[in-house]
């Protein structure tokens, strides 16, 4: 039997760094009322992945996004998740383990990618870019541009301030997620400014939670 081992170093963050592995999939799921998986699940479907291509998941957790997006891509894809949290990444393991899937978790942080230059064809950011303080956005979005290879699609989802907050949105907002949301332009501007000219918010929701699609030119 394969065991991992949550022994390694954290990796140094000026972003939020999330512990409680154990327990993280539990309380998204309450928070959601059930529907952890079906968030995911369409996080995964915007991406517009297709059979054989490469996926970074940012931010990965215990792999909710990226194993989805690992079993989309297939045995001749490749997936990869990075997290600053090493419980995150033991868990993201296992559960890929016990699956059967094949992919390079790693513990490591948004603003210094452990990647050459393009290296994916899609970048996930889903939960995770609110957390980080500003000019970690911008380095972040630099680092995102910098591995996705050209023509490659990044895709944000994550808290985008809505017209008025009201219900599971503010109950998302305030108990699972620290930081305040996005409003859509300022979050398109981060990106134009990495060198993302198309960015474009989805006309999909999810709760508090909205999406934005860019390509790499």
């Amino acid at each position: 039997m394969k065991h991992f081992h949550t022994h390694v170093a954290n990796a140094q963050t000026e972003g939020v760094l999330i512990r409680w592995a154990l327990f993280y999939d539990l309380v998204t799921n309450v928070l959601t009322f059930g529907q952890a998986k079906r968030l995911r699940n369409l996080t995964v479907e915007l991406t517009l992945l297709r059979p054989g291509e490469s996926i970074l998941d940012l931010g990965c957790g215990t792999g909710g996004v990226t194993i989805p997006a690992k079993q989309r891509v297939g045995s001749e894809g490749r997936a990869a998740g990075i997290d600053p949290s090493p419980e995150m990444i033991a868990m993201a393991q296992q559960k890929a383990h016990r699956k059967g899937l094949d992919i390079d978790f790693q513990v490591g942080v948004i603003e210094a990618l452990p990647f050459p230059n393009a290296s994916f064809d899609v970048i996930t950011a889903s939960l995770m870019m609110h957390h980080l303080p500003e000019h970690l956005q911008v380095k972040g979005a630099a680092e995102i541009y910098r591995v996705l290879k050209p023509g490659g699609r990044l895709l944000i989802a994550d808290m985008i301030r809505p017209k008025s907050f009201a219900g599971l949105g503010a109950l998302l907002i305030i108990l699972l997620h620290h930081g305040w949301p996005f409003d859509g332009e300022d979050l398109r501007r981060l990106l134009t400014g990495a060198g993302f000219p198309d960015a474009v918010r989805l006309d999909q929701r999810f709760s508090a939670v909205g999406f934005m699609r860019a390509t790499k030119v």
